[in-house]
């Protein structure tokens, strides 16, 4: 038997591990970039990375996590289309505004408590709008969007995603009548809603609404009973389509992100081809990062039941209690970092090496795949708690 009629006749819930085994490697790299925050908090990057100064380690480092919030808001609205399998359209965006208020809900709350440097009192003095935001809100778009027809869907995330970058001269500064909503929607800004708390938003909507609408226009392709083989061929084509569209477009320099240059050194000139903009994130940046998503989730139908996929997929299959389960991790080993050598870099904790980052994602993948396993189990389990879902 080939490996392609393998393929094609597995079982649909076998199948669909990919996508939960995907995201799941999304969460993986998740935690590679908030080691790196928590640790090198003394070495922010700015948006894009500058080519002429980062140190390459620290770049490369956070290139490999610049992929995951684009693939796992595209995973996002394939799951809601899924969902819809077993459900009606009403039934689906009530789901979605529920899930997408909650999320908004979480982050404005437990998760906004939880980065290293945020104050321990109530109210915080600085909110940050970041990816549970963004995903949150986009589901509350996708809500009202799944009701159009599948092809108009499908054209509006693409006319989002590819021309949102000629909004990028439109800037508005505070005071302005439509600060707030275009900040909301485009602008990484800042709102200073009252004299003692200042709203930052990271993650601007606008693209996002965008990625989340072509992820679930792809969700036909995974329908229960269909043929994966051809949908394998078409992420295959569209993955490196997309890589091969970013590498002529960027090297064009006229569109979808600020010009690259060439540098001091040829690694440095690569370091600046591939530095691109993730708040809001550019054409440019959304090309390769959902070409990439599309060639992994392509592998991964392929590889069926290896034994790396359930690892995965367990990380995938409880991301919400992953996520919030690793950001607490974090902030009590930074906290007592603090207390036994205090702020040794600057106002901070922090290391010296690139390494100790490393050492230290090797050393907590185990550690908080051991409880996000018994979460995910939990959920298969118990499928009469129906609050389990949202997480």
């Amino acid at each position: 038997m080939t490996q392609e009629s393998s393929v094609s006749t597995r079982p649909p819930s076998t199948r669909l591990i990919a996508i939960d085994a995907l995201r799941g490697l999304v969460m993986a790299f998740m935690l590679v970039d908030h080691v790196r925050e928590t640790f090198f908090l003394h070495l922010q990057v700015s948006d894009p990375v500058d080519a002429n100064t980062v140190d390459p380690g620290l770049f490369f480092t956070r290139l490999l996590s610049t992929f995951c919030a684009p693939v796992f808001v595209a995973l996002t609205g394939m799951s809601a289309w899924l969902y819809g399998q077993s459900h009606s359209k009403g039934e689906v965006s009530t789901f979605l505004v529920k899930r997408g208020l909650f999320l908004i809900a979480l982050e404005l709350s437990i998760v906004c408590y939880a980065w290293p440097t945020q104050a321990n009192h109530f109210p915080p003095p600085t909110v940050w709008f970041q990816v549970m935001w963004a995903i949150g809100g986009s589901m509350l778009a996708l809500a009202a969007l799944l009701h159009l027809p599948r092809a108009v869907l499908v054209a509006l995330g693409l006319g989002i995603v590819t021309l949102h970058n000629l909004l990028d001269p439109i800037r508005l500064v505070e005071g302005d009548a439509w600060y707030v909503p275009w900040a909301l929607l485009h602008q990484r800004a800042a709102i200073h809603a009252v004299d003692w708390m200042t709203v930052k938003i990271t993650y601007p909507i606008l693209p996002w609404i965008g990625v989340i609408a072509l992820g679930y226009g792809m969700g036909p392709w995974f329908a229960r009973g269909t043929d994966p083989a051809p949908h394998i061929r078409r992420l295959a084509l569209l993955g490196l389509g997309l890589v091969l569209g970013f590498v002529l477009l960027r090297f064009a320099n006229i569109y979808g992100d600020k010009p690259w240059f060439v540098a001091q050194t040829p690694l440095r000139t690569v370091m600046s081809f591939l530095a691109l903009t993730k708040y809001p994130p550019s054409l440019l940046f959304l090309m390769p990062t959902l070409g990439a998503g599309c060639l992994l989730l392509a592998w991964f139908e392929r590889l069926g039941d290896h034994r790396a996929m359930p690892m995965l997929a367990c990380l995938g299959g409880a991301p919400l209690f992953y996520y919030v389960l690793h950001l607490y991790t974090l902030k009590v080993i930074y906290n007592v970092a603090m207390a036994i050598y205090g702020p040794v870099k600057g106002q901070f904790f922090g290391v010296d090496h690139l390494s100790t980052v490393w050492i230290w994602v090797a050393i907590l993948l185990p550690v908080l795949y051991l409880p996000t396993r018994w979460f995910a189990g939990l959920k298969q389990r118990r499928r009469d708690l129906a609050w389990l879902k949202y997480l």
